[in-house]
């Protein structure tokens, strides 16, 4: 079985850096929607830059995802589901959205208003998107029906919230990809020791998407975007809710929950640039002039 887990990651990681590669050469050449003005954005240091790595990478990790084998049918349909929604509503964000309303809570008090914004469409969107990813994924046949319910109700959390908590820390070059990296490791570990074939492809596949794109990321020519830091969250929720153990998941929804309760208050990057370990890591393989 560790031998099959060994085989499965090493499997999705090279699907997911072929796939996610090939789909950012493809996008630069023709975006998918639009032209290239379309995906052109501002950067924090007022220079251009191009969102059209988000789209690369929801293509080539849902692809990824959907030839990676051994993977159950239902975890693959979860997998799908979660990384190519969450995509597809960050994208539109990206797209659409305006700064009018900021965060989850500033997107919700405008819900409360009455007004919609896209921010808000995407936050209700990926959270039915992440409880349907929840409910597609292999249950324990013996548990009871109210146990099924709460996990999947937790698991729907972790993955919208994921999905969401992704995204704020997408505001320096590799920052996303890096917490990512810090988040997915820990859990590709615990499945290749756990021997869980599924668990180490579903941690496997959004690694290697992201390693791929990462230099261009961090040599700032082009960011996720919302549209694959959701999708980068979403993959990695997925991957916790079906390697985790109850308590691990619950685990890992408090500090999903506790996270994005914090940038409410605080700013990432302040924290950030105030902690020496932090500040060098975020630093990187970055710019720094």
């Amino acid at each position: 079985m560790a031998h099959r887990s060994l085989l499965g990651a090493l499997a999705g990681a090279a699907l997911g850096a072929v796939a996610a590669r090939a789909a950012y050469t493809a996008f630069t050449r023709r975006p998918p929607v639009g032209d290239e003005k379309t995906w052109t954005r501002t950067n924090h240091r007022g220079e251009p830059i191009t969102l059209l790595e988000g789209p690369a990478f929801v293509a080539g990790a849902g692809a990824a995802v959907a030839l990676a084998p051994g993977l159950p049918v239902r975890a693959r349909a979860a997998a799908v589901l979660a990384g190519v929604g969450g995509g597809a509503l960050g994208a539109y964000d990206d797209l659409r959205g305006t700064a009018s309303s900021k965060g989850f809570k500033g997107h919700l008090a405008a819900l409360a208003r009455g007004e919609v914004t896209t921010g808000a469409v995407k936050i209700l969107g990926i959270g039915a998107s992440g409880l349907a990813a929840a409910a597609l994924l292999p249950r324990a046949g013996n548990a009871s029906r109210a146990a099924r319910l709460a996990d999947v109700l937790v698991d729907g959390a972790l993955i919208a919230g994921s999905a969401n908590l992704a995204n704020l820390f997408d505001l320096r070059p590799g920052r996303a990809l890096k917490v990512g990296a810090l988040a997915g490791g820990p859990l590709l570990a615990a499945a290749l020791v756990k021997g869980a074939p599924a668990g180490a492809a579903l941690a496997a596949v959004p690694l290697g998407a992201g390693a791929a794109l990462l230099g261009e990321d961090l040599g700032e020519r082009a960011m996720l975007g919302d549209a694959g830091a959701n999708s980068l969250g979403a993959l990695l929720g997925v991957a916790a809710a079906a390697s985790l153990g109850r308590r691990g998941r619950l685990a890992a929804l408090g500090v999903v929950a506790g996270l994005t309760a914090a940038s409410e208050k605080v700013s990432f990057t302040k924290v950030i640039a105030g902690n020496p370990v932090l500040h060098r890591l975020d630093m990187l393989g970055r710019r720094t002039t």
